[in-house]
């Protein structure tokens, strides 16, 4: 065996607690965010007497799937992966020099996979479920592709903006978690008619695998990626302010593993 097969089995060996993180951390927002979805928006859910308007409800779905996102950055999984769940975040952090293209391309497969596993289980729903396509994200009816494209791109720019003025301030950095169930709490009901608001490619793929429904699946990659390019060239002056690959994390993790993923 040769010395770059078995770096190359070291580096596996001693990241794998991380790729193992992030892939139950995908896991856990796609099973629990897209219950809440089915949960509020399924035909046939009590949800819609108890609370008739939709943007209500969209309101709370933005808050509540925000706050399962901001719950696996704070919990052990986050503060083991750094709770990126979204290859758009982690494009951001290798785009920012936080981590290098084996970590980047790990970290992107086990959300893919987390995703549909995480997908999966969403099929017990029955008919509530399959009512919205799992939660699928869909280009709205009655919007042309150029404004479903459009609507990715400003709500991932919008998601990526926030988290780079966040983790770039060392003064509210401890508060990123907090700012994605606002964030979703306002962009869900402006934007959700129109593309679902994904702004996350695995988002995307997990229900699209289990229900079948692709319409328009290339915009939820080039949608956020755009965005993701956009926020990052608008945030450049952070860059060297964020320290760390984590959208929570201690002073201790400066010293262990995300920082020598640029090196």
């Amino acid at each position: 065996m040769d010395r770059s097969t078995v770096t190359k089995m070291n580096n596996w060996t001693l990241h794998w607690r991380e790729y193992l993180a992030e892939f139950v951390g995908t896991a856990l927002l796609l099973f629990l965010g897209l219950s809440i979805v089915i949960l509020l928006f399924g035909e046939g859910s009590p949800a819609a007497q108890i609370i008739p308007s939709i943007k209500i409800r969209q309101i709370i779905t933005g808050f509540l799937f925000g706050c399962v996102g901001a719950s696996i950055a704070v919990s052990p999984i986050g503060k083991i992966s750094g709770a990126h769940i979204n290859p758009a975040v982690t494009l951001a952090f290798r785009f920012m020099g936080k981590l290098n293209v084996r970590t980047t391309l790990a970290y992107i497969i086990v959300q893919l996979a987390g995703a549909v596993i995480g997908s999966a289980p969403l099929v017990f729903w029955g008919s509530l479920g399959k009512s919205i396509a799992f939660g699928a994200t869909l280009p709205g009816q009655g919007y042309g592709t150029a404004t479903v494209l459009m609507g990715e791109v400003v709500t991932t720019f919008a998601l990526i903006v926030s988290l780079c003025l966040f983790l770039g301030f060392r003064r509210i950095r401890p508060y990123t978690p907090l700012m994605i169930p606002v964030l979703y709490a306002v962009m869900v009901p402006l934007e959700a008619s129109i593309s679902g608001t994904s702004t996350n490619p695995a988002r995307t793929f997990g229900p699209a695998i289990i229900s079948g429904q692709w319409q328009g699946w290339w915009i939820y990659w080039v949608g956020p990626l755009l965005g993701m390019l956009a926020g990052i060239l608008s945030c450049s002056f952070l860059a060297k302010r964020i320290e760390v690959a984590k959208l929570y994390h201690f002073e201790s993790d400066k010293r262990r593993f995300f920082k020598v993923q640029a090196e």
